[in-house]
């Protein structure tokens, strides 16, 4: 059981810092950068942010990386 409370924690601690790095990135204008694709025709919108994706990669493996060691 003690596995399970140490992956558990983890995920809570992953899940705390994904929603940090969305809420500031907001402000940055994260999910409006060039390169996100967005399409809206009448009552049908498409968004697919490509460009936030790969950045939020980016600074998720950079701080897992740092956690890790």
């Amino acid at each position: 059981m003690g596995s399970l409370g140490k992956m558990l924690l983890m995920m809570g601690i992953v899940l705390l810092l994904i929603g940090g790095i969305l809420i500031i990135g907001e402000r940055f204008g994260l999910g409006k950068l060039p390169g996100d694709i967005f399409i809206q025709k009448g009552n049908f919108t498409f968004f697919f942010p490509i460009v936030s994706t790969l950045i939020i990669s980016l600074l998720l493996t950079l701080i897992l990386n740092i956690l890790k060691r």
